[in-house]
């Protein structure tokens, strides 16, 4: 007795069943592939990552970068103003040179000229004291660069007379490889401009 043949619709069922099982996973499995992928890089793009002491990897946020990068930039900004205004006889060489490091050719333009006019023969002559008594910087981002403004409070002591000025400075910030000691921050200054400078008092 000869074995039955299936029949040929069964057959072609059956494959094409397989076929579309087939063709249902693989959609499914190239779906969840992609939103892996894209998670990912989303996560990727929203995070940094750091070596800690150690050896084991610490994830940043954005969002904490940004935090620590305000940080930094206000202690660069104060750090810079101190050197460059906080000036006397004995130290201004040191100080000035100091505040060079932490900004680029508009900071030293701006040294030069002030030289060229006699600000720092002043200061020696007549044994000046320019202290700075406040800094007050604001930091705004616009497209990814960094621009601030800083209102220094400072008084210049002429033994007998003690005047007190407002300096409104401005200027951007870019990130740079880190310098220690002369740039801790990685920050430098660029555009750097005194836009106003006022008298606030006039004691004697």
């Amino acid at each position: 007795m000869k074995t039955p043949y299936k029949k040929i619709y069964n057959v072609l069922k059956l494959n094409r069943f397989i076929v579309l099982a087939v063709v249902v996973c693989a959609l499914l499995s190239s779906t969840f592939s992609v939103w892996m992928v894209f998670n990912t890089n989303q996560k990727a793009l929203n995070s940094a990552f750091a070596i800690n002491t150690d050896g084991s990897i610490i994830p940043l946020k954005l969002v904490t970068q940004k935090e620590n990068f305000r940080v930094e930039a206000l202690a660069h900004l104060d750090l810079f103003h101190n050197y460059f205004y906080n000036i006397d006889a004995s130290n201004y060489e040191r100080n000035l040179e100091k505040a060079l490091w932490l900004g680029n050719s508009s900071v030293d333009n701006l040294y030069r000229q002030k030289k060229a006019d006699g600000v720092y023969n002043r200061l020696l002559q007549y044994s000046l004291v320019q202290k700075v008594l406040s800094i007050d910087s604001r930091i705004t981002e616009n497209n990814g660069s960094y621009n601030f403004t800083t209102t220094t409070i400072f008084e210049i002591n002429r033994g007998t007379i003690i005047d007190t000025y407002e300096l409104v400075s401005t200027g951007n910030l870019i990130m740079v490889d880190r310098n220690f000691p002369n740039n801790p921050h990685g920050l430098l200054i660029t555009n750097y401009f005194e836009n106003t400078l006022k008298k606030l008092n006039d004691e004697n």
